[in-house]
């Protein structure tokens, strides 16, 4: 029986905890949502339909913040639930990939609008236009500072599992918080566009150069596609449980069968969320140790909180063969 509950451990994986990310991403929704109300209000009372716009655009971009931070929201609050066998990590890449969806389709509209505007070219009405731009670089690069990057996430959780070889660990960010990613791409990409349109405005108002602004909208275009297609590059090899690096695999084989007298037959190693790894290890050995021996070189400088290993014994004389196993799914 107490071997039993030495092996018993949850899924959480410190995904019940409220991450940073969570908090900016909260903040800047709040100040993108405060900025749609005044530009709405403000374009309403003056007439104005550039205000007017840039507003109802900001309430597109705080719906797809808010995508965000559902599934930031989701993550914690189903991080308890049985049914996830490897917790809610993936929801961050889920989310990640989502908004990498939303940053494709924006660049698509972008390309449209700016390809209409090159061939069916408005009036603009400069001072109004420079203005609004000059607001959305401003809110845009708040926001950029709040979510810090995109790159960690700044959390810290320690968590640890209730059998021989428990183990705890705390870290301080996350070098793959992808749902993080995602939103400050968003506002990034709002800021570009910001930028791009008030070097083509300036050119067109005192230059007369009309169709830099049509361009600016195509090259701000093409460099929001390629962030898309490298988010959602990223996103989709942890929800296809891709199998990490061939040369962190290598390394971990070398190291296993340099240091032990086992031969491994078979190893997979794959993202489940952010900083976090899964592992099924399958080793042969004529005189087999423990599970938790051979898992912990897999685990060394990787935060792997599950692992399978599959341990074959090899017989007298059975040279690769296997006389008799053993399935010992311990898990880290």
């Amino acid at each position: 029986m107490d071997d039993i509950e030495r092996l018993k451990h949850d899924h959480v994986f410190g995904q019940d905890a409220t991450r940073q990310g969570e908090r900016r991403t909260l903040w800047v929704i709040v100040i993108t949502a405060a900025m749609m109300v005044v530009e709405v209000v403000a374009g309403i009372a003056y007439g104005s339909i550039a205000l007017l716009a840039d507003g109802l655009h900001m309430a597109s971009h705080a719906a797809a913040l808010g995508i965000s931070l559902f599934a930031y929201i989701y993550a914690r609050k189903h991080s308890r639930d049985p049914r996830y066998s490897f917790g809610t990590g993936k929801v961050n890449s889920l989310g990640g990939f989502t908004g990498a969806v939303l940053l494709a389709l924006f660049a698509l509209l972008m390309v449209y609008e700016s390809v209409e505007r090159l061939v069916h070219p408005v009036e603009i009405a400069f001072n109004q236009a420079i203005a609004v731009a000059v607001i959305g670089l401003i809110v845009n690069a708040l926001s950029a500072l709040i979510l810090g990057g995109g790159g960690g996430d700044g959390h810290g959780h320690s968590h640890s599992h209730s059998h021989s070889h428990s183990h705890g660990h705390s870290h301080d960010g996350d070098s793959s918080d992808h749902n993080l990613r995602a939103a400050y791409l968003h506002v990034i990409a709002d800021a570009l566009t910001s930028l791009l349109a008030i070097f083509a405005l300036l050119a067109a108002k005192y230059y007369g150069i009309i169709w830099m602004d049509p361009l600016m909208g195509i090259i701000g275009a093409i460099l929001v596609s390629r962030w898309s297609i490298g988010l959602m590059k990223t996103t989709a090899a942890v929800l296809l449980d891709e199998q990490t690096s061939a040369n962190k695999i290598d390394a971990i084989i070398k190291t296993i069968e340099s240091k032990t007298s086992a031969r491994v037959t078979d190893l997979h190693l794959w993202q489940i969320g952010p900083d976090l790894y899964a592992a099924e290890l399958v080793v042969l050995a004529e005189h087999p140790k423990s599970a938790d021996y051979y898992k912990q070189f897999v685990s060394a400088g990787l935060n792997v909180v599950h692992c399978a290993c599959e341990i074959h014994q090899v017989g007298e004389g059975a040279e690769g063969e296997c006389s008799t196993h053993n399935h010992s799914y311990d898990h880290s």
